[in-house]
C-alpha cells in the first residue's frame, strides 16, 4: 500500500514543482533568447502582475463571478438531475441522450442564442460556463449512486425504511465524495469555460480576465496575456483546494485508511 506523504511535504513537492518549471522556463527563454512577445519570461509575467494589477484585478473580479456563479449551477442542477435520474428509469432515459449530446454543442454556435435571451450581460457567461461544468458533475454524481452496495439499502427496506430514507441515509453519504471530486473536474475546466463566454459574448465596454487577454494579444502585451492565465490557474488551483477541504469536512469516512481508528 503506498504510504501518505505528510502535509508538510506534499505542500513543499506542490510549491517545488511549479518553481522547478518556472525555472526552466526562465533558463529557455534567456538561454534560447526567445523574443517575449512570442514567449515572455517568468521575470516579465511577475513584472505585469504588478504593473497592471489594478487591471487584472477588476478583469478577475468579473470572471471569478462568472465562475464561481456558473459553478455553483453547475453544482445544484447537476446533482439534482443525477438523483432524479438515479431514482427514476424513465428520466434517465429521456434525458441521459440530452445531458451527453448537449456538451457535444460548440460554445460559438449556442453563445449567439444565450446573448439573444438574456443579452450582453454576465447572464449568458453563467450559463455557459454552468452548461460546461453541468456533465462532469452529472455523470459522477450518477455513477457514485449507481455504485452504491445495494445490500445497504436492502438493510434498511427490511428495517421499515422509506424510498427517501434510503437515499438519505445510505446512497447520498455514499455518492458525495465521488460527487465533490466531479466538481472538481469542473473547477478545472470553468477558467477556460468562462474564457470561452467572454470571447464568444464580447461587446464594446466588456470586463473580465478573457477579454483582457484577447486584448493583450492583439497589442501585443503577451506579458499581460499570460499575467491573467496565472492568475487563472492559481484560483483554479485554490478553489480545487477549498473543495478538497471541503470534501474532507462533508465526507471523513472517505480518508480514512483500513484499521485507521475512527
Amino acid at each position: 500500500m503506498r504510504r501518505p506523504l505528510h502535509p508538510a511535504v506534499r505542500v513543499a513537492l506542490g510549491v517545488l514543482g511549479p518553481l522547478l518549471l518556472l525555472a526552466a522556463w526562465q533558463a529557455y527563454v534567456r538561454l534560447a533568447d526567445v523574443d517575449p512577445i512570442l514567449l515572455p519570461a517568468p521575470t516579465d509575467v511577475a513584472a505585469s502582475l504588478v504593473d497592471d494589477r489594478s487591471l487584472l484585478w477588476d478583469a478577475f473580479v468579473v470572471t471569478g463571478q462568472e465562475v464561481l456563479l456558473g459553478l455553483a449551477t453547475a453544482l445544484v442542477l447537476g446533482a439534482g438531475l443525477a438523483i432524479l435520474m438515479h431514482l427514476s428509469a424513465i428520466v434517465r432515459a429521456m434525458l441521459g441522450p440530452l445531458v451527453i449530446g448537449i456538451q457535444a454543442v460548440p460554445i460559438p454556435v449556442l453563445a449567439p442564442v444565450l446573448v439573444f435571451w438574456l443579452g450582453f450581460g454576465v447572464g449568458p457567461k453563467i450559463v455557459i460556463v454552468a452548461i460546461i461544468c453541468f456533465f462532469p458533475v452529472v455523470i459522477n454524481t450518477l455513477d457514485a449512486l449507481d455504485r452504491v452496495d445495494p445490500d445497504l439499502g436492502r438493510l434498511l427496506q427490511t428495517m421499515g425504511a422509506s424510498r427517501r430514507q434510503r437515499l438519505r441515509w445510505v446512497e447520498l453519504p455514499a455518492a458525495l465524495p465521488a460527487a465533490l471530486s466531479g466538481a472538481k473536474v469542473a473547477v478545472a475546466i470553468a477558467g477556460i469555460a468562462a474564457v470561452f463566454a467572454e470571447y464568444a459574448g464580447a461587446e464594446q465596454g466588456s470586463e473580465g480576465l478573457g477579454l483582457l487577454i484577447n486584448s493583450a494579444r492583439f497589442s501585443l502585451a503577451t506579458d499581460r496575456a499570460f499575467a491573467a492565465v496565472f492568475i487563472l490557474a492559481v484560483f483554479a488551483v485554490l478553489t480545487t483546494g477549498a473543495l478538497a477541504l471541503a470534501q474532507r469536512l462533508l465526507a471523513p469516512w472517505a480518508h480514512r485508511r483500513p484499521g485507521a481508528p475512527r
